[in-house]
């Protein structure tokens, strides 16, 4: 039954996510133009704009919210999140260094060897044999690196349009959703979501703790290296495609394991689920806030929701 629910609810955000626009279009309308009938602009609206990003963002959602479930499976810490191994600075930093040259076309590529350049540096510093503080100290420190980096760039913007440009893309947002971004992003995110399952038996395990999961067979090195990748796969293709968008991979796991349980090997695809339901109904929310000469980015308003949890979560451990 929750897991009816679960779908149902990403379904229906998916659905409703076709009527939010800036153009008038009723149901009917809407749902014609879908199938490829009615005006001609109707179903280049419906087709070509806003299932795409209804697409899009559940991708990406779906990307995030495993990511955290694995995270937080593999290091036993609720605070854990994709953010955390520093692939969404990288990202980012390859992002803006495609931006400050005005190589706009380039940025999504860009941002993905920015994320891999990331993964070589994390697992370089980390090194085979480590434990996963060893991991997350070197992701905090490369995403730290990559920040900086960042800033500096920005900081050396030729000109006040060059730097509004990177700073609304470093917000997040699918406005700019098309059929090529998704096709970069969905084989990617997807590939991503196989590592990470196929990684999650191992976590359930290592849940009994690393020695313990060592004695039964589980390979720390070949756990760490799936993990990385799975992550770096699903976190820069999403950097890639809609800017930073921050938080889900942190709550989403959570709230999935409230009502699921904390078996990691079923958090992973239940929190994919969710992530792609929360992330769409999240973007619904930002197109009913945006009016003319507003406009309220996606990654702005996941962080609002996102930092009170987690200061909620950090109270919650402290006090435990």
């Amino acid at each position: 039954m929750k897991l009816a629910l679960l779908i149902l609810g990403t379904l229906t955000a998916l659905l409703v996510s076709l009527f939010f626009g800036a153009a008038d279009l009723s149901v009917p309308q809407t749902l014609k133009a879908l199938f490829g009938h009615g005006r001609a602009i109707d179903v280049t609206i419906v087709q070509e704009l806003r299932l795409p990003r209804a697409l899009l963002g559940a991708v990406i959602g779906a990307g995030l919210g495993a990511s955290g479930a694995a995270l937080q499976g593999y290091t036993r810490n609720p605070l854990a999140a994709p953010g955390i191994l520093g692939f969404t600075a990288c990202a980012a930093l390859g992002a803006v260094i495609a931006l400050y040259f005005g190589f706009n076309q380039l940025v999504p590529l860009s941002a993905l060897i920015g994320t891999a350049l990331g993964v070589l540096l994390i697992l370089k510093i980390a090194g085979p044999r480590k434990g996963a503080s060893t991991l997350i100290l070197a992701g905090v420190g490369v995403g730290a690196l990559a920040t900086a980096l960042t800033g500096l760039i920005m900081n050396f913007a030729p000109n006040p349009w060059a730097l509004s440009e990177i700073v609304y893309w470093l917000m997040g947002s699918l406005k700019n959703a098309e059929m090529g971004g998704l096709m970069i992003c969905a084989p990617l995110t997807a590939l991503g979501l196989a590592l990470l399952l196929f990684v999650g038996p191992d976590l359930r395990t290592l849940s009994l703790g690393e020695e313990t999961a060592t004695s039964l067979g589980v390979s720390l090195r070949k756990v760490r290296i799936l993990l990385v990748a799975g992550t770096a796969l699903c976190v820069g293709s999403g950097v890639a495609i809609a800017g930073a968008i921050g938080f889900i991979g942190l709550f989403v796991p959570h709230i999935i394991r409230l009502i699921f349980g904390p078996d990691p090997m079923k958090l992973i695809p239940l929190s994919a689920l969710g992530g792609a339901g929360f992330l769409v109904f999240a973007d619904i929310i930002t197109r009913a806030l945006t009016g003319p000469g507003t406009q309220l980015y996606l990654g702005i308003l996941t962080s609002l929701i996102g930092v009170p949890f987690f200061l909620y979560l950090a109270v919650k451990e402290t006090r435990t």
